[in-house]
């Protein structure tokens, strides 16, 4: 039996509803090998993030050092890392280990609010990390800071789309949480050539906290089994709806979504 590994470059989420912790169930629950890198840890829980402690970049650079000279994953996500040094040392190291099937989630703000990328590190991030990327995973507050475009339609999303590509990703998928229309959500992937829309129901609820973390690792985990972008964005695509169908409420703020919602339909027999 194939052991297929992933690596999660990210903060830590005291609270277990998003970033290294996220992942790591993300990863179980596909069937993934999941292995970590801390970029920084956090006080935070369901009502924000009231503390960042950045690692030294020396630290970052010692951890993937440590797992990609003896562990070598078959795809990497990464999350919040902070800073420009840090996103220097991520990327020399992908680059230097010739790590393949990069899936970028720029988190730059958390649910509460609360900023998790400085701005000068934007630049770097575009400069030096995408064009290493193999799938870049936006919402679209972020979409606008990378591409320095207004995003009102669908037809701005094509065309933010468009510029990352022009970045040099190969894929990007702009999620489209932030605005639901006509009670529905449509998330868009650009493979370069051609656009896929993905529709599903919006779904009102305040616990949404680790969503797009939990997607980019879905991503990761479907892409570390060599799935193409296709099958590996349905299936994230299937993971997170049901994690938020089925979320977690508890917490005085925005409540974490289920991981093991999928595999729980899954084995149920229930058609994803």
């Amino acid at each position: 039996m194939s052991i297929y590994k992933a690596l999660t470059i990210a903060g830590s989420d005291s609270g277990g509803g998003a970033g290294i912790q996220a992942d790591i169930k993300t990863f179980q629950e596909l069937g993934v090998f999941g292995m970590t890198v801390l970029t920084a840890v956090t006080a935070q829980n369901t009502t924000g993030v009231h503390g960042v402690y950045p690692l030294s970049p020396e630290a970052l650079g010692a951890q993937i050092d440590a797992v990609a000279e003896d562990l070598k994953p078959d795809a990497v996500k990464t999350g919040m890392l902070w800073s420009a040094e840090m996103i220097e040392v991520t990327a020399e190291k992908i680059a230097a280990y010739e790590l393949k099937r990069v899936i970028v989630d720029p988190v730059m703000i958390a649910k509460g609010g609360a900023s998790l990328l400085n701005e000068e590190a934007v630049e770097t991030l575009k400069r030096r990390l995408l064009p290493l990327a193999y799938a870049v995973t936006p919402n679209i507050p972020e979409a606008e800071v990378l591409t320095g475009r207004s995003i009102q339609t669908m037809e701005d999303r094509k065309k933010a789309a468009r510029d990352l590509h022009e970045m040099g990703v190969r894929n990007i998928i702009i999620k489209g949480g932030h605005q639901p229309e006509d009670g529905k959500v449509t998330d868009l992937l650009f493979d370069g050539e051609t656009f896929t829309e993905k529709t599903n129901s919006y779904i009102k609820t305040k616990n949404t906290h680790g969503t797009g973390c939990t997607f980019a690792a879905a991503l990761t985990a479907q892409s570390a089994k060599g799935n193409g972008i296709q099958g590996a964005f349905r299936i994230a695509e299937a993971f997170v709806h049901e994690a938020v169908v089925h979320s977690l409420d508890f917490g005085a703020g925005h409540g974490p979504t289920n991981h093991f919602a999928y595999q729980k339909l899954s084995n149920a027999g229930l058609e994803l």
